[in-house]
């Protein structure tokens, strides 16, 4: 791919104006690194990166010493350890020997012929053979980052392309469809390539054909070619030749009517009949390919319900397997016993509750002692010592009106109790002082102010 100066030169880092620093990167590589490392290390940060951008620029993953050599042509003057520059990749694993990359092929890419693989052939040069610390002018080299890139757009191109519903593809369609990301037969056959290292493609040869298969979304890899897909491949061959021939035949019936009309205009009514005679004869092979091809398409699609049966066979088999395995151990005889068991647990906790129960309601004691206590307890709401006299029954006699109490009140009066009350003798005094007969007519029913009888409970 030629590219003009201008462009090219666009390409280049601003280094590539200062005519000092560019006499320092064209100059040779020393002998040996340990000499100067700062003069190798440098040289080899500003050639790689650009090595490997001047290829993306191209579209192309390959490169070659020659080309590199007239690419960074400057001034007249060609860089002169692009040579140590390329060894120190293939060390590095960047680039690799075309010839080793395709080195490792299985038997599809040997049935496509190793001739073929590649525009250009593999070399095996007299200096790769012996070893020899040299790179040949036209020994080609791959670069690994670009061929990756290659590959994942080729496989994304198929994936969203309406053939990602065959199986097997041509290799010529195959070519048609990555024009865009692969501009020649090297780059494609180099994409495939690394596509089958990373086991996403496998390439076979039916009947002089070239056949490409790719693995399917959701597929680690892809399996081999199979005779279904084979048989598949044929049928869908004969579904478009079909599909040409029918619409050939009625483009031609077509033109037979249009003739026989012109022919009639002209009064030519004879050779008009023949037109239209001959028309129906197309009409009539055209039906029967148009039969043939329904049948075509019938087989397809039983081939495609199949292919979803299988699948839905496989999904049943697993979850048989999974039930099996999750089962194991698992019978109607364990289960009912289980299910016993639980039955028996329950009843047995029923009746520890229902016993936990009226353990709570009979405590031992009756219901009517408990009404007694209850009673006993309403009686004894007043403590001990506020214990107050008992309140008189009889009638009190009125007081005379001397103001003199006379014998039978003093006697009607409630005794005083035996009993401690729990006060002060000061509280004492003031209470018998307030009991103290004095000239003051006491009131019918008067009763101390400082304690009132509480109404019986």
């Amino acid at each position: 791919m030629s590219v003009s100066v201008e462009k090219r030169d666009a390409w280049f880092p601003p280094d590539w104006e200062d005519d000092e620093r560019m006499a320092f990167l064209f100059s040779a590589f020393k002998e040996n690194r340990d000499v100067d490392c700062t003069d190798w290390d440098g040289k080899i940060d500003f050639w790689s990166p650009l090595i490997i951008d001047h290829c993306r620029r191209r579209g192309s993953v390959c490169v070659s010493l020659q080309e590199l050599n007239e690419s960074f042509r400057r001034k007249g003057s060609v860089p002169l350890g692009l040579s140590t520059v390329l060894q120190s990749m293939i060390r590095n694993g960047k680039v690799q020997k075309e010839s080793d990359f395709a080195a490792n092929v299985d038997s599809g890419w040997l049935s496509w012929g190793v001739g073929l693989l590649l525009v250009r052939p593999l070399k095996w040069t007299l200096s790769a053979l012996l070893g020899s610390g040299r790179v040949p002018l036209e020994e080609s080299f791959v670069v690994i980052d670009l061929v990756k890139e290659k590959a994942a757009a080729l496989l994304a191109a198929y994936r969203a392309s309406p053939l990602a519903t065959h199986s097997l593809l041509s290799f010529q369609e195959l070519r048609v469809l990555s024009s865009h990301i692969c501009p020649d037969e090297s780059s494609l056959c180099l994409a495939l390539l690394q596509l089958q290292r990373e086991k996403h493609v496998t390439v076979s040869l039916h009947e002089g054909e070239k056949l490409v298969k790719f693995s399917q979304a959701g597929q680690g890899r892809v399996p081999p070619v199979s005779e279904v897909d084979l048989g598949i491949y044929q049928l869908q061959r004969s579904e478009k030749l079909l599909e040409e021939r029918v619409e050939v035949l009625g483009q031609e019936a077509e033109k037979c009517k249009q003739q026989a009309k012109s022919l009639l205009k002209e009064g030519k009514k004879s050779q008009a009949l023949r037109c239209l005679r001959g028309s129906k004869r197309v009409e009539k092979k055209a039906d029967r390919l148009f039969a043939q091809l329904e049948t075509v398409k019938g087989i397809l699609d039983r081939i495609a319900n199949s292919q979803t049966d299988r699948l839905v066979m496989q999904a049943y088999q697993a979850g048989v397997a999974a039930l099996r395995i999750s089962l194991k151990g698992v019978t109607v005889e364990r289960a009912e016993n289980l299910v016993d068991q639980i039955q028996e647990l329950c009843d047995t906790q029923d009746e520890v509750n229902q016993t936990l129960a009226s353990g709570a309601l009979d405590s031992g004691e009756d219901s009517e002692e408990l009404e007694e206590e209850l009673k006993s307890l309403l009686e004894k709401t007043i403590p001990d010592n506020d214990v107050l006299p008992v309140v008189p029954t009889h009638p009190i006699s009125p007081p005379r009106k001397t103001g003199i109490l006379d014998a039978d009140f003093v006697q009607s009066l409630p005794s005083v109790p035996d009993s401690s009350l729990g006060i002060t003798d000061e509280e004492l005094d003031r209470e018998l002082s307030r009991l103290t007969v004095s000239d003051t007519v006491v009131p019918r029913g008067s009763i101390s102010a400082h304690r009132k009888l509480e109404p019986a409970q």
